[in-house]
């Protein structure tokens, strides 16, 4: 029998030992099995969380995927295995914070501007860019009125990056702000913006352009939510760098946590990352899961490239400005 079977044999009947000597003996911990599983993930699914700690130290990938779209991570979510999961979870957590393997940009820097000089078509139910990709889909609606509640909840004045089909703004609109700031780059989002009356409407101020250029026009907010397309966690990051001045003490911010939406225990990985990384500048972050998988039919996604969203539970982030704000 060949080393990394034996090794994937080890880490299923959780046997740190011959695991350890088939490491020093030059056994792949990179090996995918014939049914494409990694000894890590074997070692996960059953619940070795020493196995699982030994295999990471040597340099097997936690974000390896199986056939079935599944990490290691997944494997013990699924199977209820907390300790193993904690391990992974925490390997998840530094690797990003460290190298962004996942979301990182890989030569898509001229995305944004790309997806800003495409022509993008409207429809009842969704807003699509020329490669028939989903930019925003009336799936949202419940989670844009649930953000829209979030980041309202203080009245006062708001803030809202990405109009998109409008799904928020409209939401936005229920709770009568003081002010009421859109910032949308798309040329046609917002043509069709000034077409359907929204510079028209009272307290609604309109500032075209990337949210990147246009900081010197804003202010600072009660409520913030942030929604753009065709950008990057790197991008999402970098806006959080300006919340401490955008965002009052005592403000909420909210952003839609698309976050790695087709795989569980990435989207987990993501959600603890940006929580902690807004904590680090003066943010309580609280995730409220909302179920959305009555809402996800394939009839939904008819039409549609890519599903940008295959989880069942969507969860909402709640972030509070609390530094400062006694």
């Amino acid at each position: 029998m060949e080393k990394e079977e034996l090794l994937c044999e080890a880490a299923r009947i959780g046997d740190t030992d011959k695991l350890r000597a088939l490491i020093d003996a030059g056994a792949d911990v990179t090996y995918f099995d014939g049914d494409g599983v990694t000894p890590l993930m074997h070692a996960a699914k059953l619940g070795h969380a020493g196995v699982v700690e030994c295999l990471l130290a040597a340099g097997a990938p936690w974000n390896a995927l199986c056939p079935a779209n599944l990490s290691a991570g997944d494997f013990a979510m699924d199977s209820g295995h907390q300790k193993a999961f904690d391990v992974l979870l925490n390997a998840g957590i530094q690797a990003e914070l460290v190298l962004g393997t996942i979301s990182r940009r890989v030569d898509k820097k001229d995305d944004k501007r790309d997806y800003l000089e495409d022509r993008v078509t409207f429809s009842e139910d969704k807003l699509m860019d020329s490669n028939s990709k989903a930019i925003m889909m009336a799936w949202e609606k419940p989670l844009m009125e649930a953000h829209a509640k979030a980041v309202c909840a203080g009245g006062g004045h708001i803030l809202n990056i990405g109009f998109g089909m409008g799904l928020v703004d409209t939401a936005i609109q229920q709770y009568s702000p003081v002010t009421h700031t859109i910032i949308e780059a798309h040329p046609q989002v917002y043509d069709r913006m000034i077409r359907t009356g929204w510079g028209e409407k009272e307290s609604v101020k309109i500032i075209f352009g990337r949210w990147q250029d246009v900081l010197s026009q804003l202010e600072s907010y009660d409520g913030i939510f942030f929604d753009t397309y065709g950008e990057y966690y790197e991008d999402l990051r970098e806006f959080h760098q300006h919340l401490p001045t955008l965002l009052k003490p005592g403000g909420i911010y909210s952003f839609f946590n698309g976050l790695c939406g087709s795989n569980a225990f990435f989207h987990v990985v993501y959600c603890n990352l940006v929580s902690l990384e807004l904590e680090n500048l003066g943010f309580s972050t609280q995730l409220i899961p909302l179920p959305v998988k009555d809402c996800l039919g394939e009839e939904v996604w008819a039409g549609v490239k890519q599903k940008y969203w295959q989880l069942d539970t969507y969860h909402l982030p709640v972030c509070q400005f609390i530094q400062d704000s006694e």
